[in-house]
């Protein structure tokens, strides 16, 4: 019962997030522009992550790290969002949230480019299977089976998903540095600032009369809730469960994505998609057991010398370092704190 409270915010972090696919294509198919959304919501978001202040003094930030932080807002504030913003523009919300489920992958594949991770053979067959998924889901945007979705919306949500990956690795130790409050402060802020020039002949030409009323609702969710609100209930969970357990809840996100969708009318369900999904399901699956797979090698009959000691060391640090980082993954602007939280608690 102690844990409850937190797989309770997991469940609704990772239910709003969800509900983000099929309100997205309600609501840019016909009512606000992509760029509009992005700027609305950004202000918003930024509003939002001032409200803490009224509790709690401001983290100083230093100075040298403002430069970092105005990176971070640029990629994960604002490219990620106009990736995703134009993309289920253009494509279906079953293809949208279907994609976004490769961002543990391409964190892999950046971790280890970057030397932060490791391939090992369990990864290397997800990383296959998964990514083969993913660029078939990308490719059926093109097929005229598939009437909802655009090859060019497919491709600009796996832009988005790789923005969210590149900044998860990059930004890593800037993460860890501060707590999400004031992460999330500095970050939404900046880039509200940084849209808002591109959004505001968006925000003014939108003919709000127009918006009619079953698209309302819709309307404000996007608005004000899923850019912030879930990171903080992600970031309270990963105060009480691992990064690892986190990211099986992540897959409910398309699952409710697609039920939505479905239900509502606003695209259909696929054979072929739902092989391609699961194909995607069992490449992350493998990917995140092979980080819980550990410890299980027999000791060594010969004492370990202190250079053998010391890569044990550095390969446990660096799987902790890549299971926090690959664990956390999925939804509208997520684990913006994610990886600084887990560090803490662990």
């Amino acid at each position: 019962m102690s844990r409850f409270k937190f797989h309770a915010a997991l469940l609704a972090c990772n239910v709003l997030w969800a509900m983000d696919y099929p309100f997205y294509n309600i609501v840019l198919s016909r009512y606000v522009h992509p760029m509009a959304l992005v700027s609305a919501s950004l202000i918003a978001a930024a509003l939002l992550s001032l409200v803490p202040l009224l509790w709690r003094r401001a983290v100083r930030v230093e100075r040298a790290d403002i430069r970092k932080l105005v990176g971070a807002a640029l990629l994960i504030g604002v490219l990620r969002k106009v990736f995703l913003m134009y993309g289920m523009s253009k494509t279906s919300p079953v293809d949208g949230s279907i994609i976004e489920t490769v961002v543990p992958l391409l964190v892999l594949v950046l971790s280890v480019a970057l030397g932060v991770d490791r391939f090992t053979r369990r990864k290397l067959v997800g990383l296959l299977l998964g990514m083969a998924g993913a660029v078939a889901v990308v490719l059926t945007g093109a097929t005229t089976t598939h009437a909802h979705s655009q090859l060019g919306g497919n491709v600009l949500i796996l832009l988005s998903a790789c923005a969210t990956a590149f900044y998860m690795v990059t930004f890593r130790k800037l993460i860890a540095k501060y707590d999400v409050a004031t992460l999330l402060r500095w970050i939404y802020c900046l880039a509200a600032v940084m849209a808002f020039p591109f959004g505001i002949e968006q925000i003014v030409r939108t003919d709000y009369a127009a918006i009619a009323r079953h698209a309302l609702l819709p309307t404000l969710f996007v608005l004000l809730v899923p850019t912030y609100i879930p990171n903080l209930l992600l970031n309270y969970a990963l105060k009480g469960v691992p990064a690892t357990v986190s990211s099986i809840y992540t897959y409910l996100q398309p699952v409710l994505a697609i039920a939505v969708s479905v239900a509502m009318g606003l695209d259909r369900l696929h054979g072929d998609t739902v092989l391609f999904a699961l194909l995607i399901f069992v490449g992350v699956g493998l990917v995140l057991y092979s980080y819980s797979d550990r410890g299980g090698t027999p000791p060594k009959s010969v004492p370990a010398t202190s250079r053998e000691a010391a890569d044990d060391v550095a390969k446990e640090r660096t799987d902790t370092e890549s299971e926090a980082l690959v664990g956390v993954s999925g939804g509208d602007t997520p684990e913006v704190g994610a990886i600084g939280d887990e560090r803490s608690r662990s």
